[in-house]
């Protein structure tokens, strides 16, 4: 019975217009008696399992798989694609309407259910969910798809070992660059100060403008888990290689606004991610045999005219 009572908390999570009537499973960041450290205790048997995450991504480690070709973004561009802001008081969730992704080596096309984000405090103390050779970014955007086939019913998604889609983007401070579309994401956190509020997201920027300057075409591939509990053991996670630069005053906006219950004597929302676990195998995009060989045919080009100089 434990597992159904977690499972019922992770569609609460997943699902971007779910009604629950309360908390399921009484996890938290901020209290060590709820924190992640109990999480494999209180959240059994998910969160104590072998495929959990977030991880280390290894670069050194992760292997070539020439499968691993170009998504295609469906409504990404739509300007009105994301619908309402909410705090969930664990994270802040924008759901997402008439928004798909495909390709990537992905099974079939999964529907974008919504997107949240994870921090530190602040831009100088980072909060990323993945870490790459050991470092943790300032934030981490993630994109929760469902298998399409399975018609909204993330039920079936969190059950099934690819039901979901999990698209990772690393956030990093950039004070030299501006960004509209992060300004206007983060205008309407002052509505969404209490745990439990939401409003309504005007047309007028994509998911697009949010991941400005990323290669969607580079990532890193592996099997894994939510990262909340029920941390099922359901997830495809995609993790882009390319930061997304958002000036530190945005970044700095998430931990200074936004409190963890609905009173604002309650605690601010920091440190909002969970702890790496075990390593998973990783797999990248393969490297071209057309430049290698290019790029040998160059040291020889190059050596060759050393010696007759």
């Amino acid at each position: 019975m434990k597992w159904l009572v977690a499972a019922l908390a992770a569609v609460c999570v997943l699902a971007p217009s779910a009604h629950c009537a309360d908390d399921t499973i009484a996890w938290c960041y901020h209290d060590p008696t709820c924190n992640d450290t109990t999480w494999p205790t209180i959240a059994a048997p998910f969160c104590n399992g072998t495929r959990q995450s977030p991880i280390n991504i290894d670069t050194s480690a992760a292997t070539g798989n020439s499968a691993l070709g170009p998504f295609t973004f469906h409504n990404f561009n739509s300007t009105t694609a994301m619908t309402k802001i909410e705090n969930t008081g664990k994270t802040i969730k924008v759901a997402l309407s008439n928004v798909n992704v495909s390709g990537g080596d992905l099974s079939e096309t999964y529907q974008s259910l919504q997107f949240h984000l994870h921090w530190g405090n602040g831009s100088s103390v980072p909060g990323s969910e993945h870490t790459v050779d050991g470092k943790r970014y300032p934030m981490e955007l993630h994109i929760v798809n469902l298998r399409a086939s399975f018609n909204g019913d993330t039920s079936l998604g969190i059950a099934n070992s690819t039901g979901l889609a999990a698209l990772g983007f690393f956030i990093e401070a950039d004070d030299a660059t501006s960004s509209a579309s992060w300004q206007s994401l983060t205008s309407y956190l002052d509505n969404i100060t209490l745990s439990g509020q939401s409003v309504a997201i005007a047309p007028g920027f994509s998911l697009d403008d949010l991941l400005t300057g990323v290669d969607r075409e580079k990532y890193w591939r592996y099997l894994g888990s939510l990262t909340t509990p029920a941390c099922n053991e359901a997830v495809v996670w995609t993790v882009f290689k390319d930061t997304v630069k958002v000036p530190s005053s945005l970044i700095n906006m998430f931990s200074t606004k936004l409190h963890i219950f609905n009173t604002t004597s309650s605690p601010m929302m920091v440190n909002v991610f969970r702890n790496i676990q075990p390593n998973q195998a990783v797999t990248t995009q393969a490297a071209s045999s057309t430049s290698k060989t290019c790029y040998s045919l160059g040291l020889l080009a190059l050596s060759l005219a050393l010696g007759r100089s």
